[in-house]
């Protein structure tokens, strides 16, 4: 699990990234990069109704991702917000298949450390 301060909370922030963000696309997933003003780095999660209509389906999807981005935080660069959205196909996919769409978008992003 990400630490509090590493979480997007607020409704302003993840309008303000989805306002002047820069997005990148792999296959289901979506990430909106945008640099912020402090040292740490932000995570937000979003899997629309489009997605499932079931709340414990949204909710089990969000606890991978949120997995994922946990196994990835230290590599990450600091002082940054990152959205991360779910495409609707992502609930038929299991654990590996959504790391390594994860990893190819983080990539394409330049958000990891070298």
């Amino acid at each position: 699990m990400l630490p509090q301060p590493n979480r997007l909370k607020k409704s302003k922030d993840i309008q303000k990234i989805f306002e002047r963000g820069k997005s990148f696309k792999e296959d289901f997933l979506i990430l909106k990069i945008l640099p912020n003003n402090s040292a740490k780095t932000r995570f937000g999660f979003i899997v629309s109704q489009k997605i499932s209509k079931k709340a414990t389906l949204r909710n089990k999807i969000k606890r991978k991702l949120r997995e994922l981005v946990g196994l990835k935080f230290k590599k990450t660069k600091k002082g940054i917000d990152v959205i991360v959205m779910a495409v609707p196909g992502l609930e038929t996919k299991d654990f590996w298949e959504i790391e390594e769409a994860m990893n190819r978008v983080f990539k394409k992003a330049g958000i990891l450390k070298r």
